[in-house]
């Protein structure tokens, strides 16, 4: 994406705030351990937090968490949500808090719509040396027949699958936060997840997808049918629940 579809992209999440932090899924535990190393007591920012799907397995699991994220429609989603989180307004490229006063930044299905220039000394600036810097993201598993059918029929619009996170974005990440200087060589790991599903509850989880919330009324309606008529094509997903497939990709990096 250009700069100005990103930006445009990265904003459009709060006219769907309230679907987004019902339908969308959450991560593999195993997946968040690893990502930061956590630990009981651990201070770790949780950076465009959006309705605090990251921010509240990491408060179960018993790290020190303060969830920054820009966009008020998806803040207010959080706060409600989660009363008891601390939450701030701000953004990755204007962290609001003192040096060396996080031990991890993390950031969920989020990293790709920071503008690391600016974001990465931010980042930097806020983390304790040797602190890490980790991305997750929720990728479906297209290696499963149905899952590949979806993709073909939304138009990629379903989400970012394991055959595109292996070739393309998990390097795109990489790169994006590989920043000479400031961290260290990037890792990446991969956690098998899943989500329980019917075909209603997975349409209204793709309609929280920022291709979906950018097009217009007619074009997003079209799509979703196309969609609607897949799932109830298929025999995994005709009827009742059904676990959509997935890994959960993970990128990390040190503070030097």
């Amino acid at each position: 994406m250009d700069h100005d579809d990103r930006v445009l992209h990265g904003s459009s999440f709060g006219a769907a705030a309230a679907a987004y932090a019902e339908h969308r899924p959450d991560y593999a535990e195993a997946a968040v351990r690893w990502a930061i190393e956590l630990a009981p007591g651990k201070r770790v920012l949780d950076i465009g937090a959006g309705t605090g799907k990251l921010t509240a397995i990491l408060t179960a699991l018993g790290a020190d968490v303060t969830a920054v994220e820009p966009d008020p429609a998806m803040l207010a989603e959080l706060r409600r949500r989660l009363p008891e989180a601390r939450t701030i307004a701000g953004s990755a490229e204007e962290i609001p808090l003192p040096d060396a006063s996080v031990d991890a930044v993390v950031a969920g299905q989020a990293l790709h719509w920071f503008d690391m220039a600016l974001a990465g000394p931010e980042i930097a600036r806020v983390l304790v040396p040797g602190g890490v810097l980790a991305g997750l993201w929720n990728v479906d598993d297209d290696r499963i027949d149905w899952v590949a059918g979806l993709e073909r029929v939304s138009e990629s619009s379903a989400s970012v699958t394991v055959t595109n996170w292996r070739t393309r974005a998990a390097d795109a990440h990489l790169a994006e936060i590989d920043l000479p200087g400031l961290f260290s060589q990037v890792e990446r790991a991969e956690f098998p997840h899943g989500q329980r599903r019917t075909a209603e509850s997975l349409l209204a989880t793709i309609a929280t997808h920022s291709r979906l919330l950018v097009i217009d009324d007619q074009a997003r309606a079209d799509l979703l049918g196309r969609i609607r008529d897949y799932l109830t094509s298929r025999q995994e997903t005709a009827s009742g629940e059904f676990t959509l497939p997935m890994l959960t990709g993970v990128v990390r990096a040190r503070r030097r």
